[in-house]
């Protein structure tokens, strides 16, 4: 190290502390939190474009209740039946038949009468469903 000027020392020691800065800085940075990406996909064959909060373009209707609302079985489509914790599109429709073959229900305990729905499914049903 003789033969190297003094100029020529602090100029490798300042580029060593240099590379040494950003090597330490790109590092640091590498693994450094990141935030989390979501992403969220539609399986529906037609997409509907949101409205309002829990309401989509297929003519206004909400996807889910809306809170404090009930629904009717007596005078309710397969749609709004549909709404109701634990029916689905079978159990809809066996609702309606059911009504359309033994008439209006009177009361909701009668749901019990229809095929697919039990005491379990009977319970989660009471504070949402009516008649009359």
């Amino acid at each position: 190290m003789r033969d190297i000027s003094r100029f020529d020392k602090v100029i490798l020691l300042l580029t060593a502390g240099f590379v040494l800065f950003t090597g330490g800085w790109f590092l640091a940075q590498r693994s450094a939190a990141q935030p989390y990406q979501v992403t969220a996909a539609r399986n529906d064959r037609e997409e509907p474009q949101e409205t309002e909060k829990g309401s989509s373009s297929f003519g206004g209707r909400p996807d889910s209740l809306l809170p404090g609302e009930k629904i009717d079985l007596n005078t309710a489509d397969q749609y709004d039946l549909r709404r109701l914790p634990g029916i689905g599109e079978k159990r809809a429709q066996d609702i309606v038949d059911y009504r359309e073959a033994h008439g209006p229900f009177q009361s909701v305990d009668e749901l019990d009468n229809v095929s697919g729905i039990g005491p379990g499914i009977l319970d989660g049903l009471r504070e949402y469903a009516c008649v009359g």
